[in-house]
């Protein structure tokens, strides 16, 4: 029984739910009703016994007790009883005994509730109203009853509309509900047979949106905005695959050209040193395809140690001066960061090589830190790179200069790799005109060690 819910749907779950919930209320509903229209009933009953008692003691008082006791046959039956003898009645409780032992002061009221044994019906229950009265009059209490039939025939025709009504009421309820759930997920249908259809080779189909602004149309919003963002990133990673595959091309064509050359004259030392230039162009762009693909995956291994950003920017200040045609200038203050230290060298190296790549014939290299963040910057008096380019070219596979840069060996994933290595390190980049020089200004800021850890 515990499986069964499981393997219901969610029409019929939600069905049984709400049948049982109104069955519940309805039940309760129809005790409650059943116990006040008893009650009132014998309050009723109380009323016309008590009423029907007190007006045959005033007729009494006025000496016209035949009168009181005769008029009460409408379902009341009234005794005038002195002491344990019975002095008038009823026509219907002629020969009979008083019918309560009650004996209230003058004036005073009992009322009780008594078996009919002593009317010959017994299980019947009567309601007993007993007036106590002056003993000058001759008499010393008037008792009239009624039976509680009544009141339980009343409750009986409760019950029997109950069985009736309940069972036809919630059948209506189960129905409606069925009904209407159905139609409530008919939009949710819609939206699983969409989804099904749709495959890895289109994406870009979407799901229906229902007109109603409910929870089944921001489902069916969230789908399609999690189906833009698959198409988006298999068209990314179908670029991807293709520009590696393009940039991959150039050097192997470039290999095998020299391999046939030196098939036809001979292995010279410049066919060599062509080949090695462009086995290590190959390899490079497989190792940042790889790393970029451990990125992608979250495999990415960071080993952390203590960092001098500083002195990772005077080792690429000492590496650039072997370049004749480009000025290095620095200002470079401690900043000490907790990370891999490759990987901080590897960022650093990208950013100054782009910066050379495009230098008309400058470089600032600058770090510090600044609120708890260490920072590095790297400026190049370049032609810059436009406003709405700044985030694309962090992006893979992006040139803005493509001709040029596939001419000093670039592939485009050089940013592309910094991004990732410095998201890794905790840290963040961003690129802006606010350098000291007029072209491109990158800003790495990652989380700086703090103080007390400097002399470890």
């Amino acid at each position: 029984m515990g499986a069964l819910p499981g393997r219901l749907g969610v029409r019929l779950r939600a069905t049984v739910a709400a049948v049982a919930v109104v069955a519940i209320a309805l039940i309760l509903s129809a005790v409650t009703l059943v116990i006040l229209v008893g009650r009132t009933v014998g309050d009723s009953i109380t009323a016309t016994v008590l009423t029907q008692a007190e007006d045959a003691a005033a007729e009494m008082q006025n000496g016209v007790a035949g009168v009181a006791v005769a008029g009460a046959e409408n379902g009341v039956r009234v005794q005038v009883v002195r002491g344990n003898g019975v002095l008038a009645a009823s026509r219907s409780l002629v020969g009979r005994p008083p019918l309560s032992s009650a004996k209230p002061a003058p004036g005073e009221t009992v009322v009780q509730t008594l078996d009919g044994a002593r009317l010959g019906r017994p299980g019947v229950m009567y309601r007993v109203a007993v007036v106590g009265l002056q003993p000058r009059i001759g008499a010393d209490r008037v008792i009239a009853l009624q039976s509680l039939t009544v009141a339980r025939d009343a409750q009986d025709v409760v019950v029997r509309l109950a069985s009736i009504g309940v069972p036809f009421l919630l059948l209506v309820v189960g129905a409606a509900t069925y009904v209407s759930v159905g139609r409530a997920l008919r939009p949710v249908e819609a939206i699983r047979a969409r989804t099904a259809e749709i495959g890895a080779a289109d994406l870009s189909a979407r799901v229906p949106v229902p007109s109603s602004d409910d929870e089944v149309s921001a489902l069916a919003l969230t789908m399609n905005g999690m189906l833009g963002r698959l198409e988006a990133a298999v068209a990314t990673q179908r670029a991807f695959v293709s520009d590696a595959g393009h940039e991959m091309r150039s050097p192997l064509a470039a290999i095998r050209t020299e391999v046939e050359v030196a098939q036809r004259a001979g292995l010279s030392d410049r066919t060599l040193a062509d080949l090695l230039g462009e086995t290590g162009r190959l390899e490079r762009l497989v190792a940042d395809l790889l790393l970029l693909a451990r990125a992608d995956e979250g495999a990415m291994t960071l080993h952390r140690a203590d960092v001098d950003l500083d002195d990772l920017l005077d080792d690429e200040r000492a590496r650039l001066r072997n370049q004749p045609d480009l000025t290095v200038t620095a200002s470079v203050a401690p900043a000490r960061v907790v990370g891999d230290r490759s990987a901080l060298a590897r960022v650093v190296r990208n950013l100054v090589d782009n910066a050379a790549r495009h230098a008309a014939g400058r470089i600032h290299l600058a770090s510090g830190t600044d609120g708890g963040r260490a920072w590095v910057e790297v400026t190049d008096d370049g032609p810059g790179i436009p406003m709405e380019d700044r985030a694309r070219v962090f992006e893979r596979f992006v040139r803005l200069d493509d001709a040029r840069a596939r001419e000093d060996g670039g592939s485009g994933l050089g940013l592309a790799i910094v991004r990732e290595l410095v998201r890794a390190s905790g840290g963040s980049v961003r690129l802006d005109g606010a350098g000291p020089l007029p072209g491109a200004h990158v800003r790495v800021e990652l989380p700086a060690q703090p103080s007390s850890g400097a002399n470890t």
